[in-house]
């Protein structure tokens, strides 16, 4: 360690109990504060940062010392101060650096010569990524998000900006909160991090994972991948020259070092490229500092714009780290205006760690047992960046709005409110929007509710051509439990006004969180009974308003149902590490239904309806039986990461693939049970980010009958084939099979569906394409039986259309039928790839 650091260690730690405050202001010289500047005890990385106001504080024992402050673009200045046991004020006004043009020989072709340092940088890249190969440091961490404008309505829906935390302009905080962390890292991507403490303004986790973004990596992650998945192309970048163009601003002095300040320009737009500068220091070829900018020209989504800013300063006298980091981000957005910052302030790194054997481990993320547990003079102690007036504002308001309501939760006149200002039930809410009352109730600790609801009758009406025009009455009350459990009641009624049969049925489920060997997960039981309709695929591959459109449009009758008493019970375990288990056996007394309707909307000759019997399996029958089946189930991940709370753990996500194992039973005889079958399968499936080349997923299934002897329609092995223009079930599905045409009970199969989101790879190079940002996506989907029935298909598409969209073209190869071509809706994109296929398996 450098003697100047050791001497500042031992004089903090003998005068620690004498700790002094010393604060001040930043401007330049024209008193204009400088936000986020720099301010550290030479020789050391203990230190601070200014605020949005140009002020800071910094917490420091007695002795003499040196503090420096820094600021991009800026004079660095060092000043001396005596710390005794009185509170001192010392500000800084930084002067302007004085930029000089280096004398350089202009080589042919007018080359800048920020051209030659940036090569020399791209060389050092490698050897400063890898430099250290441990360490340990503290991070402070503040986000905060404010709004400047908000819109009357949303979607049609007046805003409560009351509700939302801002005034009546508008304007407002609407996240705030801060950190302290340790961050511990180990060569090659080792990382833990030990969350010392947390507040968020209101109560809440806050935001404490460090934002580490590294410039000397190829590929930079700014902030998280939702941003751009692809990531950004560092400046100094292997391959960053073919990216960049660079021009050299001026050089200026720094502790005796040269500083090139270059401007950083992209070659093209709609690559994932930043513009801004960046400083590097002669000789050593390493970054001093950066000012980058992102924005939606350049693949940023979601935001307008992100702006990152670090400061770096040495550690010793070989290793540079960062200091400080400032991240800012705009966005606009929908009649929103929202502006936010995160700033992170590193310090006292050790280099030399010597981290235990088994240190790194599942954990990357621990909370201490008293995180959330501390006083305001903790926080006003530790905290290196002073809180505006409007953050202190924020905090004051907002955690003494939320100790009230803690207070007054067990206050009869609380849950008197509650009750009092419910929102009223109409009577038209039961036929559209649907009806739903709470009903509050006290505990010891605090107000809970139990709450009954029922779905609009009007949304619930359909139609097929079994049973006509269809009503579905679906209530739910849900209780809730003590000691985190929850029971739902799910009565299901159905009337067919074409066949008039009244079908009637209920769910129990029931929900607890348990602990094994003080592991936490969650157990949920579903018992259920009664006479309903179901499809032939459990996988339920055709929605009902999909077959409503086909059916009452084009008079194409996709959905294929039987009826059947049942009884089914399932339990399901969700461990800690997020593997499941699902147990579950089903009783069903199965009858064949015919069509009963031939009603369209428009008349057309040239079309009949298909029988209710699917049509691809008209040599195989379909009579009155009954099926007792048990299936078993287990899927995992492996490497799972884990946050881990004072109470419990939460799986993060690992890089390895999902694996999942099922076994099916057709339990022959008893209770006059028909089925006599054996049928398992293996899944395995993941998504790959593969940065700048996109992001890759696939799911391969095996399976197959291991005994046959008796097995009913419904039991076959089905492939969710898809005979309409939409599709939302990619990765499960096959967009121009038919829906039972390929069903089996062959001894094996294999599945294969594989598709490439290349995330604006290839379309950032197409006129149009690169401005509306729709991006390519492609893959297969293929199963195969024997030779005689196998199907496998290409398709390209485009995703991302305005943000929500996807259309497929899809070219099918079929063994039993002639190849088809055909396209498909769907969603994809930013928002779209957030919707999931809503046609869950029945239990």
């Amino acid at each position: 360690m450098h003697s100047t650091a050791l001497t500042v260690f031992f004089s903090m730690l003998f005068n620690l109990a004498q700790a002094t405050i010393v604060k001040g202001r930043i401007t330049n010289e024209q008193q204009i504060p400088l936000p986020y500047a720099t301010i550290f005890i030479k020789g050391t990385t203990t230190g601070t940062t200014s605020n949005a106001a140009g002020q800071y504080q910094l917490d420091i024992p007695a002795g003499t010392y040196t503090l420096v402050c820094q600021y991009m673009g800026y004079r660095k200045l060092e000043k001396q101060v005596i710390i005794t046991n009185t509170e001192q004020t010392l500000d800084f006004a930084l002067q302007p650096v004085s930029m000089q043009i280096k004398e350089v020989v202009v080589k042919s072709g007018g080359e800048d010569p920020a051209y030659a340092i940036i090569r020399a940088a791209i060389k050092k890249r490698n050897f400063y990524r890898h430099q250290v190969n441990e360490y340990t440091c503290n991070d402070y961490i503040k986000g905060m998000f404010k709004l400047r404008d908000v819109p009357e309505k949303f979607f049609g829906k007046k805003l409560d900006k009351k509700d939302m935390g801002v005034d009546s302009s508008g304007q407002g905080v609407v996240f705030l909160s801060e950190s302290m962390t340790r961050v511990d890292f180990q060569e090659p991507d080792n990382v833990k991090v030990e969350v010392l403490s947390a507040r968020q303004s209101g109560g809440g986790f806050g935001f404490s994972f460090p934002a580490f973004i590294d410039l000397y990596d190829n590929n930079v992650t700014a902030v998280i991948t939702q941003f751009n998945k692809r990531g950004y192309i560092s400046p100094i970048a292997e391959n960053a020259l073919l990216y960049y163009k660079y021009q050299l601003e001026g050089t200026f002095q720094d502790d005796g070092k040269t500083v090139n300040k270059i401007k950083v320009m992209p070659r093209r737009k709609f690559e994932p490229l930043f513009s801004g500068y960046i400083f590097i220091t002669d000789d050593d070829w390493r970054i001093h500092s950066a000012d980058l900018l992102l924005t939606q020209d350049y693949q940023l989504e979601i935001m307008d714009t992100l702006r990152i800013r670090q400061i770096h300063v040495p550690v010793n006298n070989e290793v540079w780290r960062t200091k400080d980091q400032v991240i800012t981000m705009s966005i606009k957005q929908f009649g929103f205006d929202m502006v936010g910052n995160f700033v992170n302030v590193y310090s006292n790194y050790d280099l030399h760690p010597n981290f235990q054997k088994k240190h790194f481990d599942n954990t990357i993320m621990r909370y201490d047992t008293a995180f959330d547990k501390k006083l305001l003079a903790y926080w006003d102690s530790i905290r290196p960046v002073p809180l505006e007036k409007e953050e202190v504002k924020d905090f004051r308001v907002k955690d003494s709005t939320a100790q009230a309501e803690r207070d007054s939760a067990r206050s009869s006149r609380t849950l008197d409110t509650l009750r009092k200002h419910q929102h009223p039930v109409k009577f038209t809410d039961f036929f559209w929007s649907g009806a739903k009352h709470n009903y509050y109730f006290q505990r010891d600790t605090g107000i809970y509710s139990h709450q009954l609801s029922m779905k609009g009758l009007i949304k619930q009406l359909g139609y097929n051509t079994v049973e006509g025009l269809v009503l579905n009455v679906e209530p739910e009350l849900k209780l809730n439990l003590s000691r985190s459990q929850e029971l739902k009641i799910m009565p299901y009624i159905r009337y067919g006004f074409s066949n008039t049969h009244l079908n009637a049925w209920t769910y129990l489920q029931w929900t607890q969180e348990s602990r094994i060997h003080n592991r936490i997960g969650q157990n949920t039981w579903i018992l259920g009974g009664g006479k309903r309709v179901s499809q032939f695929n459990h996988d339920n591959p055709i929605s009902p308003l999909e077959n409503e459109f086909y059916t009452l449009f084009l008079k194409e009758n996709y959905m294929k149902l039987y009826e059947n008493y049942f009884t089914t019970l399932q339990f399901t375990r969700r461990f800690e590490n997020n593997s499941f288990l699902r147990l579950g056996v089903r009783y069903e007394d199965r009858m064949p239904l015919e069509n009963t309707t031939d009603f369209v909307f428009f008349k057309n000759s040239n079309k009949q309806f298909l029988p209710n019997h699917p049509y691809e399996l008209a040599d195989i029958p379909f009579t009155r039986n009954q099926a007792l089946v048990a299936e078993l189930g287990f899927s995992f991940q492996p490497g799972q990461k884990f946050i881990e709370l004072p109470d419990r753990k939460i799986a993060f996500g690992s890089k390895y693939p999902i694996f999942g194992v099922t076994y099916t039973k057709g339990i022959h005889g008893i209770a006059g049970s028909d089925a006599d079958f054996d049928k398992w399968q293996f899944q395995i499936k993941d998504n790959m980010n593969l940065k700048l080349f996109g992001e890759f997923m696939y799911r391969v299934k095996l399976g197959g009958f291991l005994n046959d002897k008796h097995v009913d329609i419904p039991d076959y092995q089905h492939f969710n084939g898809n005979q309409t223009f939409y599709n939302i079930n990619y990765l499960n599905s096959f967009q121009l099979a038919p829906y039972y045409r390929y069903s089996t009970t062959a001894p094996f199969y294999a599945t294969a569906n594989v598709e490439h989101h290349f995330n604006g790879l290839l379309t950032n190079k197409i006129p149009l394409l690169n401005r509306l940002k729709w991006n390519l996506v492609a893959g297969s989907n293929a199963f195969y039986v024997n030779q005689n029935n196998n199907y496998v298909e290409v398709f390209a598409g485009l995703e991302n259309i305005f943000k929500l969209l996807r259309v497929d073209v899809i070219a099918g190869y079929q063994s039993k039928d002639a190849t088809r071509i055909g396209v498909r809706v769907g969603f994809g994109g930013l928002f779209g790839g957030m919707v999931r296929q809503q046609n869950t398996p029945e239990p």
